[in-house]
């Protein structure tokens, strides 16, 4: 189990020790090789385009959707592109931890991705750790 907010750390339960055991995460520094979490299932050219715009070796990691959020916070992956859809409940709560961790989210253009809105569809996002 993750848990976590700005301002307030994140954590996560560890099933190897004790149920009670919570263990700090944060995000690492960034490595050598950008690791870079995409879609299995809606990797696009606008997503290989702005990978390929990084101009870092790359090495490119795919899973399913909180998880890559989670991957960042606990400093295992540095960046995660979203550029087709998802709903506001596929990136809340993970997006909380990551904070938590010190990474951060935002719209392609720096601006904040925002949850409570009429339209449930997230914007394009980039989640990212200290990249």
């Amino acid at each position: 189990m993750y848990w976590g907010g700005k301002g307030h750390g994140a954590f996560k339960t560890n099933p190897s020790l004790e149920c009670n055991t919570k263990e700090k995460i944060q995000v690492s520094d960034p490595q050598s090789t950008l690791r870079v979490f995409a879609s299995k299932s809606h990797f696009n050219a606008e997503t290989e385009a702005f990978i390929e715009s990084l101009g870092s070796e790359v090495q490119l990691v795919q899973a399913g959707s909180s998880l890559k959020f989670l991957r960042i916070a606990e400093g295992l992956a540095d960046l995660y592109p979203r550029l087709a859809p998802t709903c506001e409940w596929d990136t809340a709560a993970a997006q909380a931890v990551l904070e938590g961790a010190g990474g951060t989210v935002s719209q392609p253009d720096n601006s904040p991705v925002v949850y409570g809105k009429a339209e449930i569809l997230n914007p394009h996002f980039i989640a990212k750790g200290k990249v």
